[in-house]
């Protein structure tokens, strides 16, 4: 969905983060703070491997046995990818298939979309209500100094030329995001993406479409290719229906597509389990022990192991050398039934609601908070989403919601996810994707089961290595 979701968060954790070192008789309000340690300076640079990444392929064994840990979209499509090369895989996940983010989220699979979520006007919005439990985007008043670490390496990040570099890092897999879906159907995958079309960005005026315009501008000026029209709002209504008489312009984006990613992650499930591979819900791997025989996880030895759980990706991958913090944004879902069903996703990026037609009903999302992963669900979270789709739909049965969620994306301070070789050659990360792990989760699972295979990193893995 773009960077717009994150645009008046950042300045609100700066500001914060001086007024609580201010209230710890460290820095008060106004003054220039001191460093802190943030795993990184302020003119951090990328960190690589000790082998850059790559092993010796001439000395290479390919494993036999290897553990993912994480049955999401990422971790599941790292374990069919590695079938393919002929790898026997075991899935574990504490709860089950796509139990976390991959579960109630949009669906949008939008490449053309996928941008880093640090940009440079990141922290001209200031405070903008992101204290209150009804805004887009939510602090709660309790945000702890983690969190707070993350949002002050977040706005690091938001200049030009770190969005510009890791924009080019993200081009590449964007660029592969959409054959990976192909080679996933034309392998067992019985499961199909919807091509989206349209796919609706909606507007009550004119002036509100500018900031998603002179976005899509940036994409194209870093060699991204994004196809998209503009159209007034009679125009996007014929369209679609269920738009409100209220909107007034809406941006056609081409060449997207769309899924029910509940229904597609147990698809690829499926598939791994009629090729051999076991899939164990119920196992929370509490320890990964490595020696020079293998990887130990939940009392049974492999030969490697991969990384996927999530927004817990810290508490397992912190003791290979990880040290990038894994942020929880968590948002919030529900579907209802239409009078007229979309026949792609509509998009309100001022208001930050989506909406993706699932089945016979119609999924509602948005939101973000900054919360434990295991937080239980605020009710208040899903009135805010309620309150704004009244005013953006029409023909929605909203008082008969089902399927409320909240789920927690995994998201990086640099914008980027984290996919490759740890400092343990047998133990392997594959995380960090934020809001883009459904679109990118199988293009990213193809190139980290190749170098699990292979024992060479791929060029697209480099500058997401996660010892970064």
């Amino acid at each position: 969905m773009g960077t717009g979701l994150f645009l008046q968060w950042v300045q609100v954790a700066v500001n914060a983060r001086k007024v609580w070192r201010g209230q710890q008789g460290a820095v008060v309000e106004g003054a220039q703070p001191q460093p802190l340690n943030l795993w990184a300076t302020a003119n951090e640079q990328p960190r690589v491997a000790a082998d850059d990444g790559a092993m010796n392929s001439s000395r290479h064994s390919r494993p036999e046995r290897v553990v993912v840990v994480g049955a999401g979209m990422v971790g599941l499509s790292t374990a069919w990818f590695l079938q393919e090369a002929g790898v026997e895989v075991t899935v574990l996940d504490r709860d089950d298939v796509a139990a976390g983010s991959s579960w109630g989220n949009a669906g949008w699979l939008t490449p053309s979309m996928a941008v880093p979520l640090p940009e440079p006007s990141v922290l001209a919005y200031g405070f903008r209500a992101v204290l209150s439990p009804s805004s887009p985007v939510y602090i709660p008043p309790t945000a702890n100094p983690r969190l707070l670490r993350f949002l002050a390496q977040f706005g690091r990040n938001c200049t030009h030329p770190r969005w510009q570099r890791a924009m080019a890092a993200l081009i590449p897999l964007n660029n592969g995001a959409l054959a990976a879906f192909d080679d996933l159907e034309r392998g067992g995958v019985t499961a199909r993406t919807k091509l989206a079309e349209p796919f609706t960005a909606a507007f009550r005026t004119a002036e509100d479409s500018k900031a998603l315009l002179e976005e899509f501008e940036h994409i194209r000026a870093s060699g991204q290719e994004i196809n998209f029209d503009l159209v007034d709002g009679e125009t996007a209504r014929a369209d679609e229906p269920a738009l409100a008489d209220g909107i007034a312009t809406a941006i056609r984006i081409r060449d997207q597509r769309f899924i029910d990613p509940a229904a597609y992650v147990e698809s690829i499930a499926a598939s791994v389990r009629a090729r051999g591979g076991r899939i164990l819900a119920g196992h929370d791997a509490e320890d990964v022990a490595s020696s020079g025989s293998g990887v130990e996880v939940a009392g049974e030895r492999y030969d490697a192991a991969v990384l996927a759980t999530g927004a817990r990706l810290n508490r397992l991958a912190r003791d290979y050398g990880v040290r990038r913090i894994v942020q929880a944004g968590r948002g919030y879902s529900f579907t209802v039934k239409v009078d007229d069903q979309p026949r792609g996703p509509v998009y309100f990026p001022t208001q930050r609601v989506a909406c993706t037609p699932v089945g016979d009903r119609l999924r509602i999302a948005g939101m973000m908070e900054f919360r434990d992963v295991d937080a239980p669900m605020d009710p208040r979270r899903i009135q805010a989403l309620v309150t704004e789709a009244r005013t953006l739909l029409k023909g929605v049965h909203l008082d008969q919601r089902e399927d409320e969620w909240v789920g927690a994306r995994p998201c990086t301070s640099d914008g980027l996810p984290l996919v490759g070789a740890t400092r343990d050659p047998k133990v392997f990360v594959a995380g960090g994707h934020g809001m883009w792990g459904i679109t990118l989760g199988p293009v990213t699972g193809r190139l980290l089961a190749e170098q699990i295979a292979t024992g060479v990193r791929p060029d697209e893995l480099r500058p997401v290595d996660p010892l970064r």
